[in-house]
């Protein structure tokens, strides 16, 4: 057996190298780095041999460079993924909230933070955490309840078996996710005698497996028995790349569609059986009926509780669910009728089977009543002293974008703003995190998605609160020469959680910034702030100012910011669904003791809808 002698970080790089997507493009596109304790000596070597044909990018904040690399992967619809790697302590725990952000979304990035000495001699070195009553514990320890697979390196030849693993999971669809390879720093300075056959050249693809005969045969006998179904789309029509497949099958069969967060832009905004958004966030007209369908047909989603209005949408005593899901763990929740394959595999089987059927559509009125509100909300104010919805901004940046833009967005109340007013022009046009609801995201996730599509057009709408919280990425944007339109609406708070608290009977308290403790009111000069990073910077001060500085961002050569003052209270009244939140039981207060009881009309109301589905 021929062999080659390198290091274990060495070997690492080189097996990464050598894996591939069917079009000869490496698998893992380069790696995200912050070198320091732990990764600088022997993963930043091997780096640095590769440097041409696996490039490695610096970032300013370990969880946003994650978050860069994970909205790559879901801007590539999975085809092609990222890897970071950081120090042993810090650095690695800053990654903790973007692995679990990756989880929840199935989403593959490669984390390989460094790790303690294998060997313990030097114990405890810089950065190291002691657990007092387990040796074999460290900081990376907190990765292994948000990886799909998680791997401590203790020994060289340990990667023999760590990296198929690792690529088997990270290009597997059903147990897609973080992948986190523990690499002990002494271990990827060692040596060790490789068979060359080991770095032999590799194709990943996203398998798309088909679904049991039987499962498809149970599936058309519920569809054949439906009167009035509705189909959810998901993120796995995405990933699945099956929006042709779902727009033949419901239009073969006039069967509606609603979009989830992940889901939107499956279908044309415009297309007639398109309903819009669903749930918390979604429209009238796919709420509407999707309280009256007595199937619900998901594709690819999980039936997060933004989607189901937390599960009291579907009020039809004789619903059933469908669900057709890569994943047996998704397409079984709520007792569905599972129907676990690739989406547009399964759609093509269901097709083959259910022949001319086909429904009543709903009507037409549905949809226009909710066009009409789209548009009353998304209207510029009559005057430019009015200090703009959400809504109103969203309007006037759709207006300038062309149909193939690309926004991203991640947390606070744009993302339901977005949802339910957003026209993407087309597939893939809609970036919005919304599974794990993580402020930071949006600048880093737009750089990511820059990076995923050079061609098409990357506006990054954010809240001031989530800007604050992570907004280094404007830099290396400017560094990389990766231009990105950033929209920072001022809100002066946390605006979404206000509204929240103040619905629930609470007092406005520690979210805006007027209603936070402070000696000094706070001012933050947001188009200085990024102009200090490299980026162009401006505010404006009304939306017909917006919409004439979209157009000079677009035609700018580098990452451009714009800011606008908006109120903190106004929000989009049309659509939406009810949400589970609890009321405090106890209080003082009037306002809470009537929120409360307002919410016990609505669990009991869930409530009777879920015993009358369960004695149908």
């Amino acid at each position: 057996m021929s062999t080659i002698r390198l290091t274990a970080a060495q070997a690492m790089v080189r097996y990464i190298a050598a894996q591939k997507t069917a079009d000869d493009q490496t698998f893992i596109s380069g790696f995200w780095a912050i070198f320091g304790h732990g990764n600088v000596a022997g993963i930043g070597e091997a780096l640095y041999d590769v440097r041409d044909s696996l490039p490695t990018w610096r970032g300013h904040n370990e969880q946003t460079m994650a978050h860069a690399a994970i909205a790559y992967a879901k801007a590539s619809k999975r085809k092609r993924a990222m890897a970071v790697t950081t120090s042993i302590g810090p650095g690695a725990l800053n990654m903790v909230t973007a692995a679990a952000l990756a989880h929840v979304n199935r989403l593959p990035v490669l984390l390989v933070p460094g790790d303690v000495f294998a060997n313990r001699l030097p114990d405890p070195v810089l950065q190291q955490i002691e657990d007092f009553g387990d040796g074999t514990v460290s900081a990376n320890d907190c990765f292994r309840p948000v990886s799909r697979y998680f791997d401590r390196i203790t020994r060289p030849e340990q990667l023999l078996s760590a990296l198929p693993r690792a690529f088997a999971t990270l290009s597997d669809p059903a147990s897609c996710g973080p992948v986190t390879l523990a690499f002990c720093q002494d271990v990827q300075a060692k040596a060790y005698d490789w068979p060359e056959s080991f770095f032999a050249p590799r194709v990943r693809t996203m398998r798309r497996p088909r679904p049991d005969r039987g499962e498809v045969d149970a599936a058309v006998r519920a569809l054949k028995e439906a009167r009035q179904p509705l189909i959810i789309a998901g993120g796995g029509v995405h990933y699945s790349r099956a929006c042709e497949q779902l727009r033949r099958f419901a239009e073969a069969h006039d069967i509606p569609v609603a979009e989830t967060q992940a889901g939107k832009s499956a279908l044309p905004w415009d297309h007639p059986l398109n309903l819009g958004a669903i749930g918390v966030t979604g429209s009238s007209a796919a709420n509407r009926v999707a309280a009256d369908a007595d199937l619900i047909f998901g594709i690819g989603t999980r039936f997060q509780d933004f989607t189901t209005g937390s599960w009291g949408l579907f009020r039809n005593p004789k619903h059933r669910i469908l669900s057709l899901n890569v994943t047996a763990y998704d397409g079984e929740k709520q007792d569905a009728l599972a129907l676990v394959g690739d989406a547009a595999c399964g759609l093509e089987d269901l097709e083959e089977q259910f022949g001319d059927v086909r429904f009543t559509p709903p009507d037409e009125d549905l949809k226009q009543e909710w066009l009409r509100a789209v548009e009353q909300a998304t209207a510029a104010p009559a005057g430019d002293n009015v200090l703009p919805s959400d809504a109103q901004v969203i309007g006037a940046v759709n207006r300038q974008v062309d149909k193939d833009a690309i926004v991203v967005c991640a947390a606070g109340g744009l993302p339901g703003e977005l949802h339910k007013l957003w026209k993407p022009g087309r597939d893939g046009g809609y970036h919005v995190e919304y599974g794990f609801s993580c402020m930071g995201y949006e600048i880093a996730g737009g750089l990511g998605v820059k990076m995923a599509n050079p061609d098409r057009e990357v506006v990054v709408m954010v809240g001031d609160g989530s800007y604050m919280m992570a907004n280094s990425e404007i830099a290396t944007s400017i560094m990389l020469g990766i231009k990105i339109i950033v929209v920072v609406l001022d809100n002066r708070g946390f605006g979404c959680i206000n509204r929240l608290q103040t619905g629930t009977g609470n007092e406005s308290f520690n979210n805006l910034l007027d209603t936070a403790r402070h000696a000094t009111p706070s001012h933050i000069d947001f188009a200085a702030h990024a102009a200090s990073m490299g980026a162009t910077g401006e505010t404006v001060r009304s939306i017909r100012e917006l919409e004439d500085a979209m157009v000079r961002a677009r035609q700018s050569a580098q990452t451009h910011v714009i800011e606008i003052k908006t109120d903190p209270l106004a929000s989009t009244e049309a659509g939406g669904a009810w949400w589970d939140v609890a009321v405090p039981e106890v209080s003082a207060r009037p306002q809470v003791t009537a929120a409360r009881k307002s919410y016990e009309r609505a669990l009991a109301e869930r409530e009777e809808t879920r015993e009358r589905t369960d004695t149908k």
